[in-house]
């Protein structure tokens, strides 16, 4: 009786106490780096206080242009970075969590294929 109850439990309510801790830690990853987000502002000024209309000479407005223009390149370099950095940790995460729920399916055979293993004679190197 222990026993089904262990597999009952294994397999319904483990399972499912598994894939919703799983599926926390994804949304986690996903909420934190925010690629939505990266995909919306690629190109906007990064970290630029004063990135508002210049009035004055045109020098200065050159000056501010310029400003603006490097604060773009910058702020799309580092969002392309963090965005790719973002897209490959989802894809190792949503690897490594179908790996766990496979495992987590195979464990309780693992005993089972051990004894057939020793009743053969295998044996490993």
């Amino acid at each position: 009786m222990l026993f089904v109850s262990l597999f009952k439990w294994w397999y319904g309510e483990g399972w499912r106490q598994r894939a919703v801790a799983i599926n926390g830690r994804l949304e986690g990853v996903v909420d934190y780096f925010s690629i939505d987000l990266l995909l919306k502002t690629l190109f906007s000024p990064f970290r630029q206080i004063s990135a508002g209309r210049v009035d004055g000479p045109i020098g200065e407005q050159l000056r501010a242009f310029a400003d603006k223009m490097v604060s773009r390149v910058i702020g799309g370099i580092v969002r392309s970075i963090i965005l790719v950095t973002g897209l490959v940790t989802i894809a190792l995460t949503v690897i490594a969590s179908l790996l766990l729920l496979i495992a987590w399916a195979i464990v309780p055979a693992l005993p089972l294929l051990g004894i057939i293993l020793a009743v053969i004679g295998w044996t490993p190197v």
